[in-house]
């Protein structure tokens, strides 16, 4: 007898969560600033989402550094947050990313074969030298040696480690100065001022 009640409790299914009928999926693509903390919180008192977005129930997919700029996306969908947050799934990320020195082609076949990091192999990643994308200037500016030239590069990644950019480009001898998110799955930053957002319907 005990046993089947054991049984039964075990087996019991979970409750279904069921969205409402009028649900609306909310997506929301803000372009952040260099300094803006990727939360709407912080007891700090340094800048965060709540000085920019005035949008209700959104959270944040996935995270882009204090010291990064560029696409940070927004929803109130926990399925798409989960499927753009998780490795696993795969969803492509491109950066843009000014580095000291002048990296050969051998530095970047290096990164787009994966290099190996104090948390294990990268996987390969798409890596170009690219000319100066027309972009903001940024407050404050990079601080770059006069002797040193600069070099951008776009890098596209579907992992999504903890300062894994930057940990990649150094590894080869290219210390990132500028970090720019462009690109996530399907969106872009194009047309979105910095500091701005733009609100997606019928996604």
């Amino acid at each position: 007898m005990k046993q089947n009640q054991a049984f039964a409790r075990n087996n019991k299914r979970k409750p279904i969560k069921v969205r409402p009928v009028n649900f609306k999926v909310e997506v929301v693509l803000f372009n952040k600033p260099f300094d803006v903390l990727s939360q709407f919180t912080d007891d700090q008192n340094r800048k965060t989402l709540k000085d920019y977005i005035d949008v209700k129930d959104v959270y944040a997919a996935g995270r882009l550094d204090r010291d990064s700029e560029g696409l940070l996306l927004l929803t109130n969908d926990g399925k798409l947050q989960h499927k753009l947050a998780n490795p696993s799934q795969k969803t492509n990320k491109t950066y843009w990313a000014q580095v000291e020195g002048v990296p050969t082609d051998l530095d970047i076949n290096a990164l787009c074969q994966g290099v190996e990091l104090k948390d294990g192999m990268t996987k390969p990643a798409k890596v170009s030298i690219i000319s100066e994308p027309k972009i903001w200037p940024r407050t404050p500016p990079i601080r770059e040696r006069a002797a040193i030239p600069t070099t951008w590069l776009e890098i596209t990644i579907q992992e999504g480690r903890n300062r894994q950019v930057r940990r990649m480009t150094a590894h080869i001898g290219f210390p990132t100065l500028r970090l720019i998110r462009y690109r996530i799955g399907q969106w872009t930053i194009d047309g979105i001022e910095n500091g701005r957002y733009k609100r997606l319907s019928n996604v």
